[in-house]
């Protein structure tokens, strides 16, 4: 029994150099070939080297754990297809808190994220299955959207909402006009509720990113239309 439990340490103290990943691959193996282990011991009585049968079977279960497990596939990560990855990675924060949108969204609305690919999949750039993949983004540049629904609900008669957004000529006329006799006002209200007008520098509005966003969906000629039963 002393001598089971020494060889079964030993067994677990190797193993755990092994990746995480064949954990379960080492102790599948102990669990078929302990059985046979324990026969073999029981055999020993009938052999002239009996104490060489314990640590040739340790050995043989230890070689076992250094062949290559098939269901890795190291690939370039930037060709998966969709289904086979998660972007960006759930487990990081990704998140500015500052913008709700991706870190280090640039102008041009693209941010380069970190992703992650399904179990089995080994990325050729980074050796494991975290990679980096751009994203689009929404570009921001400080101005909120409630702030400028707010000021465009009670100081919009003065035109308060377009010098917040960067149209000092339209918010001057506004000022001077009370709003357009008011009626301006309320288009005013009706287009920033309705995220039409936004900042004059062709920035975003910064709004929660999981908040009422609004995207407006636009089709042309290479817009592919799912044809319907009813057409």
């Amino acid at each position: 029994l002393i001598r089971d439990r020494i060889s079964f340490a030993f067994f677990l103290l190797i193993t755990s150099t092994v990746s995480k990943n064949r954990i379960l691959y080492a102790l599948s193996l102990y669990c078929i070939h302990y059985p046979i282990y324990k026969i073999v011991i029981k055999m020993q009585s009938l052999t002239r080297t009996p104490h060489l049968i314990a640590p040739t079977m340790t050995v043989l279960i230890l070689l076992l754990l250094l062949i290559p497990i098939s269901s890795e596939v190291e690939i370039d990560c930037n060709s998966l297809r969709m289904g086979q990855f998660i972007c960006p990675d759930p487990a990081l924060r990704q998140i500015d808190p500052k913008t709700q949108q991706l870190r280090g969204c640039t102008p041009d609305n693209k941010a380069r994220v970190w992703c992650v690919a399904v179990e089995g999949i080994v990325c050729s750039e980074t050796k494991n299955t975290s990679f980096t993949r751009e994203m689009p983004c929404k570009w921001t540049n400080g101005y909120h959207f409630d702030t400028a629904l707010l000021l465009s609900v009670f100081l919009g008669m003065f035109g308060a909402d377009r010098f917040y957004l960067g149209y000092p000529a339209i918010g001057l006329l506004k000022f001077c006009t009370l709003g357009f006799m008011f009626l301006g006002q309320l288009v005013d209200v009706i287009l920033i509720a309705t995220q039409v007008v936004g900042p004059a520098d062709g920035s975003a509005y910064i709004i929660p990113y999981y908040g009422p966003v609004i995207t407006v969906v636009r089709s042309d000629n290479w817009t592919y239309r799912l044809p319907q039963d009813n057409w």
